[in-house]
């Protein structure tokens, strides 16, 4: 039995009430990881570019733009990986941060910290209980 057979057989997150701690978090996992593209296509287009005009390094929301289907879904799998890339901004914000020039370029630096953050415990949270689940379907199947 492979892992992905185990968290197939454990009932969906989805399927919670509404007002449950899943949904919540699987709420503000998909708020924070839209707010985060967001942020991440205006920082480098119009809010502080590293060249007048814009740059490419708008693309750098691409990659979190992959994630948003299954974010949206509430896919295990998809908030397993996402909040790893997360992980990848969270670091440049703290970079930026720490070495951009003063100007509007470091509190924006901050926000991307600030909601790199937010993605990320909402989603190891919200993937947590499916993972002890999976582990203990596991660990029953052995025996």
């Amino acid at each position: 039995m492979t892992y992905k057979d185990v968290t197939n057989s454990i009932p969906s997150f989805a399927d919670a009430s509404e007002g449950s701690l899943s949904t919540g978090l699987a709420r503000t996992a998909l708020a924070s990881l839209l707010a985060l593209i967001l942020l991440c296509v205006l920082w480098e287009t119009v809010l502080a570019p590293l060249r007048p005009g814009g740059s490419l390094l708008l693309l750098k929301a691409l990659p979190l733009a992959f994630a948003v289907r299954g974010v949206a879904r509430r896919s295990l799998y998809t908030m397993q990986w996402a909040s790893m890339l997360v992980l990848l901004y969270l670091m440049e914000g703290v970079v930026r941060a720490m070495s951009d020039p003063p100007g509007f370029s470091r509190p924006l630096a901050w926000l991307e910290i600030l909601l790199s953050t937010v993605f990320f415990l909402s989603a190891i949270l919200y993937v947590r209980p499916a993972k002890r689940a999976a582990k203990l379907a596991a660990k029953q199947a052995a025996q």
